[in-house]
This record gives structure tokens, C-alpha cells and sequence, in this order.
């Protein structure tokens, strides 16, 4: 293809951030997997479509498996010219077609979107150029602080960076990119985890809009948020600054964490595994007593029980020496402390806005 009808992924990721069009050529279940944030899918093949020609390839080779895609996709470029047209709109954007590595499917899409008079660039590497880009990202890349809410459980450290951010405040919401809520039942009532790789793109995305010289509040994390592993650059950014620790009475906790599982009597079956999990720690007994309180439908006592048992003896010891602590009760009065928390912290170093 021809230099003018191909770019690099700094230039098309440059073009995106000014509202170019990036259009993800392979198949529902790749772009499922992971893609380029913001990107539409207009798939040139189905899954089923892939794997045969896939399978071809191996048995019959190159030329064999291009003609089976040609007659695949032959009926399909009106359908799939006017899938663009429509993810366009009326603005009418420059339009970046990406596939795997930069290979047939989005060539072939490339080309039928020129000769219907739709400006289309091929990404050169697809998708594979753009996971190199975010991992040299995490590796070398830098950005600015973060400002670290811990606390134990409950204490509502998600729902103040929500409200902080409803504020105008600079929030990264690790737990949110993860659709996890980072505990042992963190992911009772929420869809599917995303990948890995989709995790780290959603983490790009927001990281990269807080440059050095700038801050951002996040959570205080482990390693792992459910099934997902933090970047270790990110994970060691965390551990970094002061510390801003909420503290916060036991029946706020309790209060808290029932706010965070809405209806909890319609998946409390759902609780019996993680809590049959807490054997080792807790021992059989303790367990039995939770899962009597958990048919019972006893959830205050329950959850207080797993503070005082699990949680709290569990997470006590995370607490810095690097801390300022914030009694965030009552909340109208607590969250003003955080404000004059957050300002003390970037004070100490000036360099952040």
C-alpha cells in the first residue's frame, strides 16, 4: 500500500486525540479482547469467518485463504463502507483502519473505503504497534503524582474519590478501569472483569492526561485488583507519596459497605464461596458462625463480624508512616478535611496544579 495510505501509531494516536476516527477491522471477539480506546469495530470477518480462513491457511496455504476471504467479504463492503460512513457521522473525520498487525483485513477495509471516497489510513503494525506503545508506556514512561487514599475497609474511599471528582479533582478510578472493588468479594454484582490488556488501555488512557508537573488521586491498591495486575511502574508510583488515611467508625464502615452491595438478598448465594474461601485464616468454626449469619440474612452482623475478623487484622498493618489521617465523620466536615489534606500534601512539593 502506499506510504501516503498508511501511518504510524504516534501520528494516529496524535490524529485520534483530534478527533480521527479509528476503526478496529477485526473480529467482535478480538475487539472484545482488547483494542485502542474509542475505536468502533467494523469487523471484516466474523469469529467464525476467522477461524476458517485461519484453518485454510494452515491446510492450503497464503493464496488459498485469501480467495476464501475475498468471497467472504465480497457481498459485505457495502454493509461495511456504510458501517463507517455511519460511525463518521456528519463530521466527517479522518478515518484510521487498524487489524491485527497492519496485515490484509485492514488493508483490504482501507482500500474499500478509499474507492468509495472515504479518506482511510492504514495503521501500520495495528493493534500489536499499539500495545507495544502502551507497554513502553509503563516501562519508560512517566507521569504525575498520585495522591493516595488508604484506609481500612469501608471507611468509603471509592465514593469519596467519586464525589472529589464530581468536584473537578483529578481522579484515576483503578478499581472502576478493573470493575473490581479490590477485596475478597470484590466481584460479587459486577459484569466480567476486562482483560488484562484492555485493563492497561483504559489505565493509558487516563494516565497519560496527568504529565509530570500534575497530580491525580487514586486508591491505595495491592498488586492485584481481582484477576488484574497493576503495571509495576504504577504500583511503585503508588507507594510514593504521603499517604492521606480516612479513618472512620466502625458502624460507618458497616453502613458504607452495604451501600456498596445494593440488594444484597438477591445474590446472597453468591457470598458463600469467598466466605467458604476464609477457611485458612479464620478457621472452620468462624465460617460456619458467617454462613449461618449469611442464610440467616443477618448482613449487619455479618459484615461487621468479617471487619473484626478479616478485614481490619488483615489490612491494619498497611498503614504508613508517611500519613496524614483524615476523620472523615461526619462526611460534611471530613470531606473539607480531605480538601485540606490534599493541598497540605501538594504544598510539600509545589510542583503539581
Amino acid at each position: 500500500m502506499a506510504d501516503y495510505l498508511t501511518i504510524d501509531i504516534e501520528a494516529a494516536l496524535a490524529l485520534r486525540d483530534q478527533g480521527a476516527l479509528l476503526i478496529d477491522a477485526r473480529t467482535p471477539a478480538e475487539f472484545a479482547e482488547a483494542t485502542i480506546p474509542g475505536a468502533v469495530n467494523v469487523p471484516i470477518f466474523s469469529d467464525a469467518d476467522r477461524v476458517e480462513v485461519g484453518t485454510l491457511y494452515k491446510q492450503k496455504g497464503k493464496n488459498e485463504a485469501t480467495r476464501l476471504g475475498v468471497r467472504l467479504v465480497a457481498p459485505r463492503i457495502p454493509e461495511l463502507i456504510d458501517a463507517v460512513e455511519k460511525a463518521r457521522g456528519e463530521k466527517r473525520t479522518q478515518v484510521i483502519v487498524f487489524c491485527w498487525r497492519g496485515g490484509m483485513r485492514s488493508r483490504a477495509l482501507t482500500t474499500f473505503l478509499g474507492l468509495a471516497g472515504i479518506r482511510a489510513k492504514q495503521l501500520v503494525g495495528g493493534h500489536k504497534a499499539f500495545r507495544g506503545h502502551v507497554r513502553q508506556f509503563f516501562e519508560k514512561g512517566e507521569w504525575g503524582r498520585l495522591l493516595v487514599l488508604r484506609g481500612l475497609t469501608g471507611v468509603g474511599k471509592t465514593r469519596l474519590l467519586k464525589q472529589l471528582a464530581a468536584e473537578g479533582y483529578p481522579v484515576v478510578d483503578l478499581e472502576g478501569l478493573a470493575n473490581h472493588r479490590g477485596s475478597a468479594f470484590g466481584a460479587l454484582g459486577l459484569s466480567a472483569q476486562p482483560t488484562q490488556k484492555a485493563f492497561e488501555a483504559r489505565l493509558w488512557e487516563v494516565l497519560r492526561t496527568t504529565p509530570p508537573g500534575r497530580y491525580a488521586l487514586a486508591e491505595g491498591e495491592s498488586k492485584n485488583i481481582g484477576k488484574i495486575t497493576l503495571p509495576p511502574q504504577v504500583y511503585l508510583s503508588l507507594q510514593t507519596e504521603t499517604t492521606l488515611w480516612v479513618n472512620a467508625s466502625l458502624d460507618y464502615r458497616v453502613r458504607v459497605i452495604l451501600d456498596d452491595y445494593p440488594a444484597v438478598d438477591q445474590y446472597g448465594e453468591s457470598f458463600v464461596a469467598p466466605i467458604e474461601a476464609l477457611k485458612k485464616r479464620l478457621g472452620k468454626e468462624q465460617v460456619a458462625h458467617m454462613l449461618s449469619l449469611l442464610h440467616a440474612g443477618e448482613w449487619q452482623t455479618l459484615v461487621r463480624e468479617l471487619m473484626v475478623q478479616y478485614y481490619d487484622p488483615l489490612y491494619d498493618h498497611t498503614k504508613p508512616e508517611n500519613r496524614i489521617e483524615i476523620d472523615i465523620e461526619p462526611e460534611e466536615d471530613g470531606i473539607e478535611r480531605l480538601k485540606a489534606a490534599i493541598t497540605e500534601v501538594l504544598g510539600r512539593r509545589g510542583d503539581s496544579e
